[in-house]
């Protein structure tokens, strides 16, 4: 009998579980509107964007903080002349975006609850605590978790912290994910298995390269395939698993 080489999940959450960066992609396109006079499209956006990274490591990740950030870009680019109904504008499509109900992704559900009585199901994601919280709830997913973890970034020392706490290891736990920068290359370096699954939508910020045949990563374009996927692995018998 082969050893379970797959015992604990992880997954993550924003454009994984349910929508996300859409949200902040038409919220950013009112912005550009709003801020018309000051510049073309493009030049505003790649404004926002070199403000967005510059106040990471302040405000973390999430809505509060591009939110922040479009503030700052506004008062930027205006040199400060912007009429307070433009920042009360922003403010309230920031309001618009953490009052957004929850759009699970297709099949996600059901594929949670497949797997739930099989393996311990862990959440990981990161971005503002109370936001993350709102949408977890709101999903109606939160009884398919064993565990939630919801931190400020993903590391590789995050990943290998999580599956030793609510695993067996790092080697033994699979993280799914649309982002390869925070999901999957960290996961892969933490020793764990990844599974790839692309969003049509993904935040510049989380742009980076692909591995190329590594043999703890998979590449999905549906959630669905999970199952599949840790079937192949646990059914192995070889150190490569692809």
């Amino acid at each position: 009998m082969v050893q379970a080489k797959v015992t604990a999940l992880g997954f993550d959450a924003d454009d994984t579980l349910w929508q996300n960066e859409c949200f902040f992609r038409d919220t950013e396109g009112r912005f550009l509107d709003l801020l018309s006079d000051f510049g073309d499209r493009a030049t505003l956006s790649g404004r926002l964007f070199a403000v967005e990274k510059r106040n990471i490591p302040v405000y973390g990740f999430g809505i509060k903080g591009f939110v922040l950030s479009m503030m700052e870009t506004a008062l930027e680019v205006s040199a400060g002349r912007l009429a307070p109904s433009v920042m009360a504008g922003v403010l309230a499509m920031g309001r618009e975006m953490l009052n957004h109900p929850v759009e699970l992704l297709p099949e996600v559900r059901e594929t949670l609850e497949a797997l739930s009585g099989r393996y311990p199901l862990i959440l990981i994601t990161k971005g503002d605590l109370f936001d993350q919280e709102r949408k977890l709830a709101a999903s109606g997913l939160g009884e398919l978790f064993h565990a939630v973890e919801i931190v400020s970034d993903k590391s590789s020392a995050t990943y290998a912290r999580v599956f030793a706490a609510r695993g067996d290891g790092p080697e033994k736990g699979l993280m799914v994910g649309n982002s390869l920068r925070s999901d999957i290359l960290p996961a892969l370096a933490a020793g764990a298995f990844a599974v790839h699954i692309p969003h049509d939508l993904t935040w510049s910020y989380e742009h980076v390269d692909e591995p190329v045949d590594h043999p703890r990563l998979f590449i999905e374009q549906h959630i669905r395939k999970v199952a599949e996927i840790i079937e192949r692995i646990n059914g192995s018998d070889d150190d490569l698993t692809r």
